[in-house]
């Protein structure tokens, strides 16, 4: 940590928005006209668009993810949690991975926390749900659907089969459409391996509470998206809800009742919970509240954008708010930091505006849907062609030119070489294995020691 007397600019979040303002300010600001510290419980910011893909094993986890301290080579990084601001001090409370809490000054402060996902008290969804926010969570529903597709091809139990070929998906957005398409098409090539596993014995589930699917891409399209996942064998329940999922025991609110090893909630996002403790001003929703040049409302030193944020849309009109989209973050990151330098030499701060240029969503190999708007021309495709469109422009949008290259070495290697379809749950518990076979050597060694200590004692009292 450093102890400059430059002033400090603190970027709490090392997200899309957390990454790109911090490179911008970088880029914009002069030799030692301040510091640039960022905060963040990773070191690495995730491309999350590509998170169903990494699931699927299309793209290497390692290349979903870019590193904070190489890409931000000038910028204090500190791998930890912002718990509190005094914003009458002007001091932030950083929480460490471990030790204790300190205070960190600051004089410019840029809000990035991002989302967390959006839960309700659903009975056992706690304890039986999986995310799709996060690499980590990515890797473990590869692994964990590869692992289902062992557990049926080694078992006669019809029960135990039945169970772990059930795969439920609740939420029908961009997150929940793209996992299922993605993870229905791995399951369906590892099949292939598995002489007692066929894809007519697995259930795909999709809930939406809405009566649509893949609502960003409009109507049309999500019905189109609707009908080829129904043509894969994927059963959709819209206008339902889940009730439960205790012991895997799924209840539908329309009276569906399966039991599924794999529930994996992709139910929307709502801003971080922790922005309710740092005293800005927050919309209906949690957000907080921003002016159109991205600046905190009542405050002249504080900027936030992204999914944390309200930011005012003024290419839709008033009233209207920036989705929370990689779209939006990537050019509200690059306003806000240009902001961060006009606000600290006194100039005139520059207002956001983007015009929607439509959505991409990619649901398996060669299959995908896209609608591209041209001014007041919308463009639909769908089948492969969006597909290609949807890697084209995610493969454009992921940061830094060194994970823009490996990402499509994945893609090109793809075209020629089969599908990984190899299950690492160790990965999960490591140790466990070491720990199984050390336990009983250390079980015998402390049953010794007190035999040992004995006969040392009496050596001695000789």
């Amino acid at each position: 940590m450093s102890t400059t007397e430059r002033p400090r600019i603190l970027v709490v979040g090392g997200g899309y928005v957390g990454l790109y303002a911090a490179r911008r300010i970088l880029k914009k600001m002069r030799y030692g006209e301040a510091t640039v510290t960022v905060v963040d419980p990773r070191s690495y910011m995730t491309y999350q668009p590509f998170l169903p893909e990494a699931a699927a094993g299309s793209i290497s986890p390692r290349h979903v993810v870019v590193p904070l301290r190489r890409v931000l080579p000038k910028a204090e990084v500190l791998t930890g949690r912002v718990s509190n601001i005094d914003q009458d001090r002007k001091v932030a409370v950083v929480q460490p991975l471990v030790g204790e809490s300190y205070e960190l000054p600051f004089d410019y402060l840029v809000i990035a926390m991002g989302a967390v996902s959006r839960t309700f008290p659903i009975p056992g969804l706690a304890e039986n749900g999986i995310g799709m926010k996060g690499i980590e969570e990515a890797i473990g529903l590869r692994n964990h659907v590869l692992e289902q597709l062992d557990k049926a091809d080694s078992t006669t139990d019809e029960d135990i089969r039945r169970k772990a070929l059930t795969f439920v998906f609740v939420g029908g957005g961009f997150a929940g459409a793209e996992t299922i398409g993605e993870v229905e098409d791995m399951a369906r090539d590892a099949a292939k391996y598995y002489p007692n596993v066929k894809r007519e014995d697995m259930r795909f589930v999709l809930v939406d509470a809405a009566d649509k699917i893949l609502p960003e891409v409009g109507p049309k399209l999500g019905q189109w998206g609707l009908e080829h996942l129904q043509n894969r064998g994927v059963e959709i329940y819209l206008n339902t809800s889940m009730n439960s999922c205790v012991d895997g025991h799924v209840v539908l609110k329309n009276g569906l009742e399966v039991d599924s090893n794999t529930i994996v909630w992709t139910a929307g996002v709502k801003p971080n919970p922790a922005l309710a403790r740092f005293g800005l001003p927050l919309g209906p929703r949690g957000h907080v509240d921003t002016g159109a040049n991205l600046q905190v409302k009542g405050t002249d030193y504080i900027w936030a954008a992204g999914d944390n944020a309200q930011v005012p849309d003024l290419a839709s009109g008033e009233g209207a708010w920036c989705p929370p989209n990689a779209q939006h973050a990537l050019r509200q990151a690059k306003v806000l930091g240009d902001n961060v330098i006009s606000g600290m030499r006194g100039f005139p701060q520059g207002e956001y505006k983007h015009a929607n240029k439509g959505a991409v969503a990619g649901l398996g190999l060669h299959k995908g849907v896209a609608m591209i708007v041209m001014g007041k021309m919308k463009i639909k495709l769908k089948g492969r062609l969006a597909w290609y469109m949807h890697r084209g422009y995610h493969g454009l949008a992921m940061p830094t030119f060194n994970r823009k290259i490996r990402v499509i070495a994945d893609w090109t290697l793809g075209m020629f070489l089969k599908r990984e379809v190899v299950s690492l749950g160790a990965m999960e518990n490591p140790r466990e294995e070491f720990y199984e076979a050390a336990a009983p050597v250390s079980a015998a060694a402390a049953a010794k020691k007190p035999a040992a200590d004995v006969t040392s004692e009496k050596a001695k009292a000789s």
